[in-house]
């Protein structure tokens, strides 16, 4: 399908949403826009990404636009349609005419209310209990056909790779993060426990028996009190010395 981008092409671009946004949520919301735009050809597509945690608590984590957020939250009301039947069985659910098709009579009848004819729910592979779909919605008839729908499909799949490799990057930043707030923490401590040590020319033990005192005295956890010290000593916070890779 000459009009749909190659799948290199496709990678290419996840690739760079991946390096320009690091926050999970950034990333999900342009990769939201990105699919409706890069699948928008015969006319307008809205993309809606749905995660759901349980059967019964499912919500839409990025959309592309008003209508995709609008179209999946009418669905979540009914309990069921091409989205989380999807999701369910972990496999496509195409509606090429939302104006005769049978199933999910009450969720089909609203959605011809907003005018729209196309639809087609592809689950996106994350492992674990989280299960997600992507769901594409068109105001046309038949837009998405068996050539659209091969490439919706290992864009999705490519798209999953994406999602997961984002969530990694966040989950290592914030153990980085953790890593140097732990070692912010160690060093006020140890600077502190210095700082006792001088005046009160004890060892390292009854210097930190006597920070410990003191917090427990003041109300505050031993780390606070430790950088209070180092601060009105040095006036600024200390600095920690290490590189985190």
């Amino acid at each position: 399908m000459d009009e749909l981008m190659s799948e290199t092409a496709q990678w290419a671009q996840l690739q760079d949403l991946l390096v320009h946004h690091e926050d999970v949520q950034d990333f999900l919301q342009e990769l939201a826009r990105l699919s409706a735009s890069s699948l928008s050809v015969r006319g307008t597509t809205y993309c809606g990404i749905t995660l759901q945690r349980s059967r019964d608590h499912q919500f839409t984590v990025a959309s592309s636009d008003r209508e995709a957020l609008q179209m999946d939250e009418i669905q979540y009301a009914f309990g069921d349609g091409p989205c989380l039947h999807a999701i369910r069985i972990q496999d496509e659910v195409h509606v090429g005419n939302a104006a005769s098709d049978s199933r999910w009579p009450e969720y089909m009848e609203h959605i011809r209310d907003y005018g729209i004819r196309s639809m087609y729910s592809v689950p996106l592979k994350l492992g674990g209990h989280a299960k997600a779909a992507m769901n594409l919605y068109a105001k046309d008839p038949d837009v998405f056909d068996e050539d659209f729908r091969r490439v919706a499909r290992t864009y999705a799949a490519e798209a999953s790779h994406a999602l997961l490799l984002a969530v990694r990057v966040s989950q290592h930043a914030a153990t980085v993060e953790d890593l140097q707030a732990v070692l912010a923490s160690r060093t006020d401590i140890d600077l502190a426990v210095g700082i006792i040590m001088g005046q009160n020319r004890c060892t390292q033990q009854e210097a930190f028996d006597t920070l410990r005192r003191a917090s427990n005295g003041r109300n505050l956890k031993v780390r606070v009190l430790a950088a209070e010290m180092v601060a009105r000593l040095n006036g600024e916070p200390a600095q920690t010395h290490f590189t985190a890779g």
